[in-house]
Order: structure tokens, then C-alpha cells, then sequence
């Protein structure tokens, strides 16, 4: 495969996409960053990105298929937010991931990131909290759905996410113990598997670790 050159992210306004845009723009790719509302249009804009109008929730497949045209890879990386919403975590979490594979295959792009969470295959306590089972059930469908979708895709399962500076080293593997990792190290594991095709059909989780992304990635598809 060919390195991808111009890069849909869904839930492009995302805190973790807002990390991502400026890797990518720097590694010369084009970034077509999709937000629903003007001002996120305009901030994306001035990053360098390409911006597009896409309300995720309200938006039909035919619709995704239309923002991604042009396009050679997809970043799913938009998430409902920590609010009490259940119903966003299917909306947002599960059915944006859906229509964005029926999209990305209708667009005739092959290649697809999505950003999960840690765990989300662990069996839940029967006393866990509605809110927390929806995400982590829209999180564990979705990746589901990616990887019976037939595209060349990768799933990225961070840990806690942080705010602080990125490090340039992690952990990556199938299974790792909880823990955090910041955003910025996680924006720059979407860029590296963008770069790097061993990536692909793969499923990790990631955390704070003391290796190099480029080498954790290949040493975590055994390259």
C-alpha cells in the first residue's frame, strides 16, 4: 500500500484529532477534518486543515460517503463526551463508526483508524453504571463492525487519556494492564499506523511505555 496523502477524521473538533491535524499537515498530508459547527469549520481552518460540514449523529451514509470523497484513508476518532447521555454513546460511539465504514466503503477507500478504548471486550459487572455500559458497548460493537467490514483497518484502544506533553514512547500490545496515556501520544500512534502498512489488521491497546512509537508498532505486528 501506499502511504495515505489526504485523511478524513471523523469527530475532526475531537480533542484527540485536534492533536492529530497538526502531525499530519506537518508530515505534508492534507486533513479533511469533519465538524458540525462553524466556529469548529473556522479553528480547523486556520490548523491547516481542509474542514468539512458533518453532523455525525444526523448524517446518512450516503452523506459520510459525500465528506469523504477524495479521500484515501479515514480517522475515526469522534466520541459522545463524558456527559450522561446514553443515548449519544450509540449515536456518536456506535452508529457514527457504522455509517463512517458504509461511507469509506462507498467512497472506494480501503484504508481505516479508529480510535476505542482500553478493555472494551472485558465482561461488565452486573452492577456497572448505565452510562459507563453504553460507551463501552458502543466502543466494543463498533470495533466489531471494523473488523468484519473487510477494510484495511486498524483499532487503537488507548488507556486513560491526559492532557500532558506527549513522550515518544509507549506501550502497544493485543492486552495491557490499565493505565494512561496522553492525548498527544495517541494522535501520534494514528499517524505512525497511517505510515506504516504492518499496521494493518491489527487490534491494540496502548498506554505510557518506554519504546519508541514507530518500533512499539512493528514489534506489536512482529515485523
Amino acid at each position: 500500500m501506499t502511504t495515505p496523502q489526504r485523511i478524513a477524521i471523523v469527530g475532526g473538533h475531537g480533542k484527540v484529532a485536534l492533536q492529530l491535524i497538526p502531525i499530519l499537515v506537518g508530515r505534508g498530508r492534507e486533513v479533511v477534518a469533519l465538524a458540525r459547527s462553524e466556529s469548529q469549520l473556522l479553528e480547523l481552518a486556520r490548523m491547516g486543515a481542509a474542514p468539512r460540514r458533518l453532523d455525525i449523529e444526523s448524517a446518512t451514509e450516503e452523506e459520510f460517503a459525500q465528506a469523504f470523497q477524495g479521500c484515501d484513508a479515514v480517522v475515526f476518532a469522534a466520541g459522545g463526551g463524558p456527559d450522561g447521555n446514553i443515548e449519544r454513546k450509540r449515536t456518536v460511539d456506535l452508529e457514527g463508526s457504522t455509517k463512517s465504514i458504509a461511507g469509506a466503503k462507498a467512497a472506494g477507500i480501503s484504508r481505516f483508524v479508529q480510535v476505542s478504548a482500553i478493555g472494551v471486550d472485558n465482561p461488565l459487572p452486573e452492577d456497572t453504571e448505565p452510562v459507563w455500559k453504553a460507551y463501552v458497548e458502543a466502543k466494543r460493537d463498533a470495533d466489531a463492525a471494523l473488523r468484519e467490514s473487510g477494510l484495511d483497518w486498524t483499532i487503537i484502544r488507548p488507556g486513560g487519556l491526559t492532557d500532558d506533553p506527549p513522550t515518544g514512547v509507549v506501550h502497544v500490545a493485543e492486552q495491557v494492564d490499565r493505565a494512561q496515556v496522553p492525548r498527544a501520544d495517541v494522535a501520534h500512534v494514528l499517524a505512525d499506523c497511517l505510515d506504516q502498512d504492518v499496521s494493518i489488521g491489527h487490534q491494540w491497546e496502548l498506554i505510557s511505555g518506554e519504546t519508541p512509537i514507530v518500533r512499539a508498532l512493528q514489534a506489536a505486528a512482529g515485523a
